[in-house]
């Protein structure tokens, strides 16, 4: 699945000292793009509020290519590319949405868990289902 999941703009408060965003806002970015695609495979808040159950970030690299400055639109594109008994894999492709230009990427891996006894527990049926009809081509990962 490739989809927009975050769609905003830089304001100069998110840049630093050298006039470039800020790395906290790529990763604030990238959060609120993780909460889109996983309302898209059904965790959405009233599901993960209902069921007791939440999104744990296990490990997340990212990888910068271009900077951001104060006035840039910008577009992220998420890609799953695993899934896995209690676990997702997925990137997310942060670009200018101006130039089309790749800025950023950011890989995460996320477990589903049991917030009340805190450990990973599977992913719902409905949820793996939709999940696996999501997964990226091989090409995309």
């Amino acid at each position: 699945m490739e989809q927009a999941t975050y769609r905003g703009t830089v304001y100069p408060w998110q840049c630093d000292h050298v006039g470039h965003m800020n790395i906290m806002w790529y990763v604030g970015k990238f959060d609120e793009a993780n909460w889109n695609l996983f309302a898209r495979l059904g965790l959405t808040p009233s599901y993960l509020r209902s069921s007791g159950r939440g999104m744990a970030a296990v490990q997340q690299n990212i990888t910068y290519r271009r900077e951001l400055l104060a006035g840039d639109i910008v577009e992220i594109r998420s890609h799953l590319l695993e899934v896995r008994d209690k676990s997702i894999r997925f990137r997310h492709d942060m670009t200018n949405a101006e130039t089309g230009e790749i800025v950023a990427l950011c890989e995460i891996t996320g477990v589903h868990m049991d917030r009340g006894l805190r450990k990973s527990v599977p992913f719902e049926d409905a949820v793996r289902e939709i999940a696996m009809r999501s997964l990226a081509e091989p090409a995309e990962a």
